[in-house]
This record gives structure tokens, sequence and C-alpha cells, in this order.
């Protein structure tokens, strides 16, 4: 049958509230920065950014939803190609996820929101 080591499940289940979070930032964030500054020169970059951010870690939480399906739907095994797409999808959502944080931290220092 198809298995994943416990360890990787958990931290599936521990990335999908993390991804979340972050796009919630992000997208709070976006809106925050247009509803107090508007879409002006100065603003545009900022916007986009934190949408493209938020965008790319909406990306990795979908990707690792359909991952984790086509696994545990995989029988007898989940095929080499599929696990090994899974783990390189867990690794850079991680990085993902701290980068959009990090992404939108930086925006609500920057402009005071």
């Amino acid at each position: 049958m198809a298995q994943l080591p416990p360890e990787k499940l958990i931290l599936i289940t521990n990335l999908f509230p993390r991804l979340f979070e972050v796009i919630n930032l992000a997208t709070e964030t976006e809106y925050n920065l247009f509803e107090q500054y508007g879409e002006t020169t100065a603003t545009i970059y900022e916007l986009d950014q934190i949408k493209n951010a938020a965008e790319w870690a909406k990306s990795f939480y979908n990707r690792l939803y359909i991952l984790t399906l086509q696994v545990a739907e995989s029988q007898p095994v989940a095929s080499s190609a599929t696990l090994n797409l899974l783990l390189q999808s867990i690794e850079q959502a991680q990085a993902t996820a701290d980068a959009v944080e990090a992404t939108a931290q930086e925006t609500k220092r920057t402009w005071g929101i």
C-alpha cells in the first residue's frame, strides 16, 4: 500500500496551516497597504510583490494537497517520481512560506502598517 513515513505526514500536516497563515498575512498586508496608501507609483511595486508572494504560497498549498492525495490514492505503491516530487515540494513550500512571511513583514515595516 502507498505509505509515507509518519514524520513526512506530520511535516505536511504542519505545512498546510503555515502556508495558510502566510497567504493570509500577505493578502492582509496587500489590503492594508492599498487601503492606507492606494495604488500609486510609490506603492505599485510593493503591491505587486506581495500579491505575487501570496500566489506563490497558494500554488505550493495546492501542489502539496494534490501530491499528497496522489500518494494516498496510488496502489499498490506510489511511483518514485511522485514521491520525489512530493519531497521536493515540501522543501520548496517551507522555503516559500519563510520568504512570503519575510516579504510581508518587510512591506509592513517599510510602510508602517
